[in-house]
């Protein structure tokens, strides 16, 4: 899919999200990359052979999000 030079990382490479973006759905929270990959805003992905990445978030990322926890 990627008609760039350098081409951006291949779908199944661990680096995809690098890949360019060609269209983006914010109020859905996806964005399609030229490598086919669909990213989601929750750090998850489809890739293009119907493979599923889990969300990947750091704890940490999440707390920041949500704001602090009481303890």
């Amino acid at each position: 899919m990627c008609q760039h030079q350098p081409p951006c990382p291949p779908a199944n490479a661990s680096d995809r999200a690098a890949a360019r973006s060609v269209a983006r759905e914010e109020m859905l929270g996806w964005t399609l990359l030229c490598n086919g990959t669909v990213l989601f805003e929750d750090t998850g992905a489809l890739l293009p052979d119907g493979r599923i990445v889990a969300p990947h978030r750091s704890h940490e990322a999440a707390v920041l999000r949500s704001g602090p926890v009481d303890q």
